[in-house]
């Protein structure tokens, strides 16, 4: 059975949800994730509690195409961070029928971060949102081995986000990622990119917010990624590209590259 393909939203950020995911439809994606949350000065986030209409336009895409939203993202866990401010987060998440809340790691207290996780996890779950943590290589949270402390700490209820990108870059273990128990991996981020033997934060940043490629247009060895990963764990593709055909045409690109890539290792 093939693997359920999601498309993250910064795929094709510029379009707001109902947009991004009718687009999605088109495409052949099987649902999508949503950034409700600003991120950066320079790219947008779509909040929709504070635009009903929208909301509702954005539930209308869902039933007239029968794509689900996965996530919603994403919380940057900073050492102010409050639960009581983004009690709205899991509402609309829940009302979306989202699973997942994706956060990240802006608290350079790790005991103090995993508090917090812990305690978003605790508001997620009379809504059904599930904490997932995500790890970049330019944050307290470098790599696998530190992204797996900190959920451990959290508690069983925090999952863990591994996107092959910041696998990549952060030099993290295949081995470890195999041995992690799948109740902590509920997806994962899958894209390809160009490999170099350093990088500067800049060019982490740069290739993450802008620069990816479909899995096989690159270099990082993606079997050996998905080999590690649980059997038909769903992936969620997050691949922000330039192209003068629009976003709508990254979307059917990305998704048609992927199929035929899995086809290809099946």
């Amino acid at each position: 059975m093939p693997r359920p393909l999601n498309a993250a939203h910064l795929t094709a950020i510029d379009l707001d949800p109902p947009h991004f995911i009718e687009a999605a439809a088109k495409a052949g994606f099987d649902g999508v994730g949503l950034r409700l949350l600003r991120v950066t000065d320079t790219s947008p986030g779509y909040p929709l509690y504070d635009d009903l209409a929208m909301l509702r336009a954005t539930k209308a895409a869902m039933a007239a195409t029968g794509l689900t939203v996965g996530d919603i993202e994403f919380l940057k866990v900073t050492p102010d961070t409050r639960v009581a401010d983004y009690e709205w987060l899991f509402d609309v998440g829940a009302d979306l029928g989202a699973h997942h809340l994706i956060t990240a790691p802006y608290d350079p207290d790790l005991s103090r971060l995993s508090d917090t996780l812990s305690a978003l996890a605790e508001a997620g779950t009379s809504r059904g949102v599930a904490i997932i943590h995500e790890f970049f290589p330019w944050t307290n949270v470098p790599d696998l081995a530190t992204a797996l402390r900190v959920v451990e700490a959290a508690g069983p209820e925090v999952h863990l986000l591994v996107d092959s990108l910041h696998f990549d870059r952060s030099g993290s273990s295949l081995a470890q990622l195999a041995a992690i128990s799948p109740e902590r991996l509920p997806f994962a981020h899958l894209c390809d990119a160009l490999v170099a033997e350093h990088y500067t934060t800049d060019e982490l940043l740069f290739t993450a917010r802008e620069a990816r490629l479909a899995p096989g247009e690159g270099q990082i060895d993606l079997r050996a990624f998905v080999e590690a990963l649980p059997d038909d764990l769903p992936l969620s593709l997050e691949v922000p590209m330039v192209s003068a055909d629009g976003p709508e045409a990254v979307l059917g690109h990305v998704c048609e590259v992927t199929r035929n890539w899995l086809a290809q290792g099946a």
